[in-house]
C-alpha cells in the first residue's frame, strides 16, 4: 500500500535556467519533500510543497549541537526520455547508517524512495537533457527541537530538495592535482568519519582551503592516529592501480562507504581486475611511484563519478601519476558507469531504477 503524501503545487513556477549555465547547486526546482518527526509520534505528515525557506526556532538543536546528516544522488534523462536513478536504495540505506550514529530516528527507506519518485515526477521538467547534465538530489535530516541541553533532539525534519546541475567535465576529463594533508585530521575510528554528517564536512574545510591556497584542487586525508595511512580525497573515495592491482583503503570506520566506490569495485572485479581493500600508506604510494608500479590514481563519487589524479604533493615531494593524464582503467570505469546511468549501456548489475 502506497503511503499518502499531501501535495501542494506552486502557484509561481520559476523559469528554468539554460543548460549551459547550470554549474553545481546554483538553482533549485519548484518543490521539495518534507516530513516531520515528533518523539512519541514518530515520522508524520509527509508532504510535497513549494520550495521555500524554512522557519526554525533560533534554539533549534541543529544550530547548536550539529545533528544533521545528508545524502547526494542524481536523476538522469535518457535518450528515450526515461528518468533514471542510480542505486538510490543504497543512498537511503546509508542515510539511516548516518542517522543511527547521530541518534536520529530511523526513516522508512521505502517511503523515502516513494517520496523521491513522486517529487521527481512533479519537477520532471527541471531535469536537463544536455550531455553530461543531471538532476542532483539532496535528502537531509536536521534536528528542530528548541532546547539548549546537550542531548538528542525530540523533533526532526526530513527534507529532499532537487537541483539541476551541469556537466562535471564541460571541457573534458582533466586530472586533478592533490595536496596530501599531514597537519589537520578529518576523522578517527569511533567518530563520524563513515557518516555523511554535516560536521564531518565542516571539519574538512580547513584542509581544503589550505590545499587551494597552495594551488591544489583537492586534499587527500591521512588517518588521524598515525598520520600515514591514506583515507579519502576531499569528499571522494580514492583508488590506486599498483602493479595491475586496484587498491582502495579499507572501510575501517573513519571513511565513507561510497556507493560509486562499491560500483567501481564490482565493475573492475567483473572485468577480471584484481581488487584489494586494505590499508595503504603514503610511503607505500611514493615507493610504488619510485619503482614505476604506480600506474593510475583516481577518486570516485557521485558528483564526478571518476576524478583522475595527475599529481600528489606530500611534504613538498611532488610526484606525477603515469603521464599525468587519465589512466585506461579509470577511463573505462567512467565510460561504463556513465553509460549505465544514462541508459546507454546494459545494466548487468540491476543498478538503475526508472522513475514512473
Amino acid at each position: 500500500m502506497k503511503p499518502e503524501i499531501k501535495v501542494e503545487l506552486t502557484k509561481t513556477p520559476k523559469p528554468k535556467p539554460p543548460s549551459d549555465s547550470l554549474g553545481f547547486g546554483k538553482y533549485f526546482t519548484d518543490h521539495m519533500f518534507i516530513m516531520d518527526y515528533t518523539a512519541g509520534k514518530g515520522w508524520h505528515d509527509p508532504m510535497i510543497v513549494p520550495y521555500a525557506p524554512l522557519m526554525l526556532d533560533p534554539a533549534a538543536l541543529v544550530f547548536h549541537y550539529g545533528q544533521a546528516v545528508f545524502e547526494g544522488m542524481k536523476a538522469y534523462r535518457s535518450a528515450d526520455g526515461r528518468i533514471l536513478l542510480f542505486r538510490p536504495e543504497k543512498n537511503f540505506e546509508r542515510l539511516n547508517n548516518s542517522d543511527k550514529r547521530l541518534c536520529i530516528p530511523h526513516i522508512d527507506e521505502e517511503l523515502a524512495l516513494y517520496a523521491l519518485n513522486e517529487l521527481i515526477k512533479i519537477d520532471a521538467e527541471w531535469i536537463p537533457s544536455t550531455e553530461g547534465t543531471s538532476l542532483y538530489i539532496r535528502p537531509f535530516v536536521i534536528a528542530t527541537e528548541a532546547a539548549l541541553g546537550v542531548r538528542p533532539s525530540g523533533m526532526y525534519k526530513f527534507i529532499i530538495i532537487l537541483s539541476p546541475v551541469g556537466s562535471y567535465y564541460p571541457q573534458g576529463i582533466n586530472p586533478v592535482r592533490i595536496y596530501i594533508e599531514d597537519e589537520y585530521v578529518r576523522a578517527v575510528r569511533g567518530g563520524i568519519g563513515f557518516t555523511k554528517g554535516a560536521a564531518n564536512y565542516a571539519i574538512s574545510l580547513k584542509g581544503q582551503v589550505k590545499a587551494e591556497e597552495l594551488g591544489y584542487m583537492q586534499v587527500l586525508w591521512l588517518d588521524g592516529v598515525e598520520r600515514k595511512f591514506i583515507e579519502e580525497v576531499g569528499a571522494s573515495n580514492v583508488f590506486f592501480k599498483i602493479s595491475g592491482v586496484l587498491v582502495t583503503p579499507e572501510l575501517s570506520g573513519s571513511i565513507l562507504s561510497g556507493i560509486t566506490r562499491d560500483s567501481v569495485m564490482q565493475l573492475a572485479t567483473s572485468w577480471g581486475v584484481s581488487v584489494e581493500e586494505r590499508k595503504i600508506s603514503i610511503i607505500e604510494l611514493y615507493e610504488a611511484h619510485e619503482k614505476g608500479t604506480l600506474e593510475e590514481a583516481f577518486g570516485s563519487g557521485t558528483a564526478a563519478v571518476i576524478s583522475p589524479i595527475g599529481e600528489f604533493n606530500w611534504q613538498g615531494r611532488k610526484i606525477t601519476v603515469g603521464d599525468g593524464g587519465i589512466g585506461r582503467l579509470a577511463r573505462r570505469i567512467y565510460d561504463e558507469i556513465i553509460g549505465i546511468q544514462y541508459g546507454r549501456l546494459e545494466d548487468k548489475f540491476n543498478w538503475v531504477r526508472v522513475v514512473e
